[in-house]
Formats: structure tokens, C-alpha cells, sequence
């Protein structure tokens, strides 16, 4: 019988993000009709809105979520990684994403070349954020690693990834 081989780690997600854990809260991410799943394939063009997240774990937990591109500038040469497109702090456990607190706006794909991963990472929080938290200076070369270690956010509690391509772009006649 065949061991079953984690998707986070067949796609680098661990490793390159974050380092190995064991899910223990369910995060279901939603393109429009479009349900992401380890590996899947979202066109840009329906990732141009933020995703509807909904989070399991107890009403009284809060939740911080990143989602970066370790694949910035391109997958060969990914010299501004993690590209970060999204944190949301204080997001009440058993809720949606939007309930939460923006810290840095939404950002959709926009791979220029090759086929990127992004990376959603959902942290399980110990205390309210504070007030005074600031986003990232620089959307490149941020750290979900880093970032966690700063606010003290321990392990991820659950992880999901896509990938994207450019689009064609279209032709008129």
C-alpha cells in the first residue's frame, strides 16, 4: 500500500512557506462556484476579487490569514519572494474571512510568466491583534515565516494552495 504524499509538500508549499504541521482547523476558499484545492488551477481572471474564506475552529478563536506568491518574479527565479497579496487579522473562529480585520488589501494574481502557487495560510491567534499593527512596508520579499515568529502566531492551523498562469490576452479582429 502506497503512502499518501501531503499536496503541501509534493508542491513546495512546505519548505518554501512554511514548515510542516498538522492541519486542525478546516478553511474553505471560494473563487465565485469555484472551490480551491491543493494544486487546482484559478485563472487570474476569476481571482480579481478576494475569495470567500470561511474558517471552522470555536466561535471565541480568533484567526490571522496570508496569502503570498513564493514564485515572484517568475518560478525560475523567484528573487522577490513571498509576494504578498493579503493578511486579515482577528477573523472570529466559525466565520467568514470578511468578519475580520484588514490589514493589507486584497491584491488578485497577476503571474507575468510561468505558473505561480499562492499560498493562503491561516494562524490561529492568542490575543486580539494590536491596534498599532501596521502592514508590511513592501508587499515583496515578505516572510509568512517572519511574519508569524512577530506576532507570535506559532504553527499555521491550515493551508491551501493554487496555481495561476497569465492569461492570453485577448484578441480582437
Amino acid at each position: 500500500m502506497a503512502a499518501k504524499v501531503d499536496p503541501l509538500v509534493v508542491g513546495r508549499v512546505i519548505g518554501d512557506v512554511v514548515d510542516m504541521f498538522v492541519p486542525s482547523v478546516t478553511m474553505s476558499v471560494y473563487f465565485g462556484s469555484k472551490h480551491v484545492t491543493n494544486g487546482c488551477d484559478i485563472k487570474p481572471s476569476i481571482a480579481t476579487d478576494p475569495p470567500k474564506i470561511t474558517v471552522g475552529g470555536h466561535a471565541a478563536d480568533l484567526f490571522t490569514l496570508v496569502m503570498t506568491d513564493p514564485d515572484a518574479p517568475s518560478p525560475s527565479e523567484p528573487n522577490m519572494r513571498e509576494w504578498v497579496h493579503w493578511i486579515v487579522t482577528d477573523i472570529p473562529g466559525c466565520n467568514n474571512v470578511a468578519r475580520g480585520k484588514e490589514l493589507l488589501g486584497y491584491v488578485g494574481p497577476r503571474p507575468p510568466v510561468g505558473i505561480h502557487r499562492y499560498i493562503l495560510v491561516l494562524f490561529r491567534q492568542k490575543a486580539p491583534m494590536p491596534g498599532i499593527l501596521q502592514p508590511p512596508l513592501c508587499r515583496s520579499h515578505f516572510s509568512t515565516r517572519a511574519f508569524a515568529q512577530q506576532l507570535d502566531l506559532g504553527i499555521p492551523v491550515a493551508t491551501v494552495y493554487f496555481n495561476a498562469h497569465k492569461e492570453p490576452a485577448n484578441r480582437k479582429r
